[in-house]
């Protein structure tokens, strides 16, 4: 699992972590250890009348959700890039922030305090990312006279840093992992971790002592730029170890209920991908341990509102407390969807000062299953991707925002079909939860709801989630924190059967768009006496070529590369195959020169390529663009320098996610026209490495 490119957790569209990549300036910086002192004035009390969501995309339309259910009118917040986004739609008013960095726009705590008090909000809900976790910000939004619905800021400022949480946890009797001070052999695989953030950011896997320093240089370095502090400490590292949280929610009456528990462990980069409630496989008596410890954090911190106790738990049952989010967490609609409460709607009436409805929080029932559907290519190092969103639409019966209702299926998304998804904000599409009575149910449910989505746009991470959801380890609970890593190569492995009859669907149907367009009549292709085969070529989205030649005659269709198989009907849009006594439907879209296969098993994403390979344009072998849009964070080699194949050359950040750029092949550095802090292009020329002489 590597580390060196992780994605930032400040945004709301598919993190769990919201700290900043950028200078919180005026939000008095959550991270900072000199933030302005904290009084936590008692929230009013009074009902919530008009509630702005300072954030965005899908949590943003979450909480708007609730909101309409309660009667409590809404107000949203907006940078340029959203202008038109789903969350701005459905508010009753929105409130322009210009710009479209986060740093100018929804990290700016004055600009999201002056937006309530001009829309006349009075009560502010932060989502999570960006400020939600910022003591300033709270304490902000209660200076104005408003409602905060959120702990205490207190109780934020005390969580800030992860070193200062697990002294302070260590003294509620919280078992924590210590922070090694002068790690030995002993103490290998370390894990180097920012104290003022998370998320994977600054976080560094070291396996060898030798390498320590330089890791902990470059984890000071991202962790200065993230999060304002260059703080980073050191602990023994889990390769196996899962990742099981404690759903906490707490009144101001004495009351604290631990919400049953997830599990979060399939993760890359140290960022969550599929969670799920409650935690399989844990023993009851380590269970009721866990969410004792976590009610003891709350406690101790006086805490109010949702948050969330995060655990690392062993093979051997032992676990150790990491963190605690003050805010609500991406994942917590499998929390919902297992105890049918709406944490929004409790989050809420806390603030106005209500009571938990009882002592205890009710059971949880059946099992659910959530995936994060991001725009990034899994195959190319999880690298980001932009561009226009066509589709993206549940082919299966279900519920948007809500776990109510018989399909057992939810869809949370912040996105739109035409909208375009920009380098700005994290690359997070949507958030697909399954529930059924059992794990596997929830599972199959799941995996099948991904498989038959349509998804027509920028590459997305759905085949992977699919595979996982399927993977046997995975159905038998033998979930870790390195999952993904550890099952790469199936996970990822190209479907090579699978797409070239996708790629013969799509020239068939390309075809018969053409023939219709023409005559009405027969798929291009069809002659009455032999002839030389149609072709048409694609690339595929791991890079390989595919080919179809194929005659269509009045015996029917002849595919060299699939002589089994024959035609039974060809649109623009449907093509039907078979072969033997099995049939086969794809439903084919097109938007440019991408096309788009979907079957009820899976979809199959080509590229159309030119008959005739155009050579002019054609790059230097050694020549690297940029693989996104993004700006330069820093560079490490200079013009002349002799580099390796795979050696770091630069870091590009996009989506917050830095991406490393490397050398193709050894040779010498004999171009870098990148410079920290620049803006690039999608493929503008960054560096050129020639071989050595």
């Amino acid at each position: 699992m590597t580390t060196d490119d992780p994605r930032s957790t400040d945004d709301p569209r598919g993190t769990d972590d919201p700290r900043s990549t950028d200078d919180l300036r005026s939000a008095d910086d959550a991270r900072s250890t000199d933030h302005p002192p904290i009084t936590d004035p008692p929230n009013t009390n009074a009902p919530i009348t008009n509630l702005l969501v300072a954030n965005r995309g899908e949590i943003a339309r979450r909480i708007f959700r609730t909101c309409r259910e309660l009667g409590i009118a809404t107000t949203a917040v907006y940078a340029d890039p959203d202008a038109d986004a789903p969350h701005v739609r459905e508010a009753d008013t929105a409130v322009r922030l210009p710009g479209a960095a986060p740093a100018d726009t929804y990290l700016r705590a004055d600009l999201i305090v002056r937006a309530a008090l001009d829309a006349g909000a009075d009560a502010v809900h932060p989502g999570y990312g960006f400020l939600s976790e910022s003591p300033g910000f709270a304490q902000a939004v209660l200076d104005a006279g408003l409602c905060w619905v959120g702990p205490p800021p207190a109780a934020i400022a005390a969580m800030g840093s992860k070193t200062a949480a697990k002294q302070l946890m260590a003294e509620a009797g919280v078992p924590v992992l210590d922070a090694l001070d002068a790690p030995t052999e002993a103490d290998l695989p370390l894990l180097v971790k920012a104290a003022a953030g998370g998320g994977g950011r600054g976080m560094r896997i070291v396996r060898d002592l030798a390498d320590l320093p330089a890791e902990l240089g470059a984890a000071r370095a991202e962790a200065a730029k993230a999060f304002g502090s260059d703080e980073v400490f050191c602990e023994r590292y889990l390769p196996t170890g899962r990742h099981v949280e404690v759903q906490v929610l707490a009144d101001a009456h004495g009351t604290a209920w631990a919400v049953g528990d997830r599990d979060c462990s399939l993760q890359r980069r140290h960022q969550k991908v599929i969670e799920e409630a409650p935690a399989p496989g844990v023993p009851d008596d380590v269970r009721a341990a866990l969410h004792a410890a976590a009610v003891s954090a709350a406690r101790a911190i006086g805490y109010t509102g949702a948050g969330t106790a995060e655990f690392l738990l062993a093979e051997d049952g032992r676990f150790w407390f990491l963190e605690m989010n003050t805010r609500l967490q991406v994942e917590h609609p499998v929390t919902e969807a297992v105890t049918g409460l709406d944490l929004v709607a409790l989050q809420l009436a806390v603030a106005e000062g209500e009571k938990l409805p009882g002592p205890d929080a009710p059971p949880t029932a059946g099992h659910a299953v959530e995936a994060r559907l991001y725009a990034e290519d899994p195959a190319k190092d999880w690298q980001p991707a932009t561009g226009t969103l066509h589709r993206l639409e549940l082919a299966t019966e279900h519920q948007e925002f809500t776990s109510t209702g018989e399909a057992g299926l939810r869809l949370d998304s912040g996105v739109a079909p035409g909208g375009e998804i920009t380098p700005h904000y994290d690359a997070m599409l949507a958030k697909v939860i399954a529930w059924a009575p059992t794990r596997a149910a929830a599972a199959r449910r799941l995996a099948d709801a991904l498989a038959r989505a349509k998804v027509h746009g920028p590459a997305t991470n759905r085949e992977l989630l699919v595979r996982a959801l399927r993977h046997p380890a995975f159905l038998a609970g033998r979930v870790h924190t390195g999952f993904l890593a550890e099952h790469a190569a199936g996970l990822l492995a190209p479907d090579a059967k699978g797409t070239g009859r996708a790629a013969l669907a799509a020239a068939l149907a390309e075809a018969a768009d053409r023939s219709t367009a023409r005559t009405g009549a027969l798929p291009s292709g069809w002659r009455n006496l032999p002839s030389q085969p149609q072709a048409r070529r694609y690339r595929t989205e791991d890079g390989a070529e595919s080919v179809v030649r194929y005659r269509l005659t009045r015996d029917g269709l002849r595919a060299e590369e699939h002589p089994g198989v024959a035609l039974v009907e060809a649109s623009a849009e449907r093509v039907v195959l078979s072969e033997g006594e099995v049939r086969r439907t794809y439903e084919v879209a097109r938007h440019g020169d991408r096309v788009y296969v979907d079957t009820p098993f899976g979809s199959t994403v080509l590229t159309a390529l030119p008959r005739f390979p155009d050579p002019v344009g054609q790059s230097d072998p050694g020549a690297l663009l940029a693989p996104m849009p993004g700006t330069v964070v820093r560079t490490a080699a200079e013009v002349g320098d002799t580099v390796t194949a795979g050696q770091p050359l630069l870091w590009l950040e996009a989506m917050k996610m830095e991406h490393k750029v490397t050398a193709p092949a050894d040779g010498v550095l004999a171009e870098l026209r990148a410079a920290p802090g620049q803006q690039v292009e999608l493929g503008a020329l960054l560096a050129v490495v020639h071989p050595a002489p």
